[in-house]
């Protein structure tokens, strides 16, 4: 099944031996290592993403009732994060989006390089920004035909993209979703790694990147046997989940099986900044802090748009501007989230902290390297929000599904129980709450590590200013997820 399955040792790119690596694993190693099993994995997905725009586009209108709007912003969303802390950017992997671009590429094959003013994460930043102000401004929650719009929109962005640029342009520069499963995923206890470096030090054809190609009929052109690495990630010089799909064309490409998928501590590569192949450093790369800022403080505002007090504030700042209008008082609310909170926060969190260590560095520098502290509370707030309306509307699939069979004059799975819903609230509240609690432990072990690089000697003069960021933006959280949330996409059981 492609890579043979050989009984070496696992190593970790340093040659020290690794715990565990996914790709030995019995069964789900062997079906990994196939060289379809991507295609196996989306082929599902794309059934499904076709079933749920059809659904979202000729089904009932009352999201509750629609499989676009259930399987969106109920299910899908809830495994995302999941996903990406038990294991790793496995979405990415059977990413149904790229199962038409790669059928599309066998007919039009790309002429164009990205261009190399483009190359930085700008564009994904303001698309991952637009999509959370759309999601409040036109309540998709509650739209199946805008869900589905969207989906499709999707689909055509991919094609477009990736018809008219190489490589895996669309992932790398374009994807907000992809964007944001990167950021989630250096927090993954998985990374696709080399296995033991001395044996890349030896290979020659770095196939992991170039990939393997074979002579065509004209001697000018080559057929892709495998493809390496279309994110420009060179494996040996790796480092950590960034820009990783974990689309495993590395492993099929590597001719000498050295390339696992292994267990490491999560959150291990925020902790250090080195050159990263294919990224830079990260302390240097703006555009990725600015990525890191929408995806912790865009984690708040997507939350605070469900939560009572919102109206209050709509209602407050439509009087203060004089206007009824919802587009520019969300604009506010999201300008003062994703802008104004970063800026005073880090802002005045760099400026003590460079005075209190007595560090050289820009204050701009400082709250660059430091704003990646604040992915573990990102991410745990991601996981208490995403995970209150996956697990009180886990089963709210179930009777959808059967009403939708029902329509089509195949009721094969019977009624619907529409009184299927999932856990109680008071059941997914403690949950909620140690998804918080372990994203600010996270962040306070990352921001600390940061503060003894800077201050070997009395570390908490560099470490207290980020604690109190921390504790802000936690209890912050803590505060939005145990106010009274709207029940959005659902059906109340009972």
């Amino acid at each position: 099944m492609g890579v043979p399955n050989s009984n070496s040792r696992t190593f970790t790119g340093t040659g020290e031996e690794s715990h565990f690596d996914l790709l030995r694993a019995s069964l789900l190693g062997d079906f990994l290592r196939w060289r379809h099993s991507r295609t196996a994995l989306q082929i599902p997905l794309l059934l499904a993403s076709v079933v749920m725009i059809l659904h979202g586009f000729f089904g009932p209108t009352l999201a509750p009732k629609n499989l676009a709007t259930v399987l969106t912003w109920i299910h899908f969303r809830g495994a995302l994060v999941l996903v990406l802390l038990c294991a790793g950017n496995f979405f990415c992997l059977a990413c149904p989006f790229l199962l038409l671009r790669n059928a599309a590429r066998k007919l039009f094959k790309p002429r164009f390089s990205w261009p190399r003013a483009l190359r930085n994460k700008w564009i994904s930043v303001g698309l991952f920004a637009g999509i959370l102000f759309c999601y409040e401004l036109f309540d998709l929650w509650s739209s199946p035909y805008w869900t589905a719009a969207l989906a499709l929109g999707y689909f055509a962005a991919v094609l477009i993209v990736d018809g008219l640029f190489k490589h895996a342009a669309f992932c790398k520069f374009v994807c907000p979703i992809g964007q944001f499963n990167f950021v989630a995923s250096t927090l993954s206890p998985l990374e696709v790694k080399v296995r033991d470096s001395r044996v890349c030090e030896k290979c020659a054809t770095k196939d992991c990147i170039k990939g393997r190609r074979a002579e065509a009929e004209k001697k000018s052109e080559f057929v892709i046997l495998q493809r390496g690495c279309e994110l420009a990630l060179y494996l040996p010089r790796k480092v950590g989940n960034m820009d990783c799909t974990f689309c495993l064309d590395c492993v099929h490409a590597c001719p000498h099986d050295n390339i696992g998928v292994v267990g490491r501590m999560p959150a291990s590569e925020l902790m250090a900044d080195p050159l990263r192949s294919g990224v830079g450093y990260f302390s240097r790369r703006k555009d990725i802090a600015a990525l890191v800022i929408v995806f912790a403080f865009g984690a708040l505002v997507n939350a605070f748009g469900m939560v009572r007090p919102v109206y209050a504030v709509e209602a407050w700042l439509g009087r203060m501007i004089s206007t009824t209008h919802e587009a520019p008082v969300l604009g506010i609310i999201f300008a003062a989230f994703l802008i104004f909170a970063p800026l005073v926060l880090l802002g005045s969190a760099a400026r003590m902290s460079r005075a209190l260590s007595g560090g050289r560095s820009s204050v701009g520098t400082v709250a660059v390297r430091y704003s990646y502290t604040l992915v573990p509370l990102g991410l745990g707030m991601w996981l208490a929000h995403y995970g209150f309306h996956f697990f009180t509307g886990i089963l709210t699939v179930v009777p959808v599904t059967q009403a939708a069979l029902a329509s089509t004059g195949v009721p094969i799975l019977g009624g619907p129980f529409w009184t299927w819903t999932g856990m109680p609230t008071r059941f997914v509240q403690p949950i909620e709450l140690g998804f918080l609690l372990l994203g600010f432990m996270g962040s306070l072990m990352v921001a600390h590590q940061f503060a003894q690089e800077d201050c070997a000697e009395n570390p908490l003069r560099s470490f207290a200013p980020w604690f109190v960021v921390c504790a802000i933006v936690g209890a912050a959280s803590v505060w939005l997820m145990f106010q009274p949330m709207e029940m959005r996409a659902m059906l109340m059981g009972g």
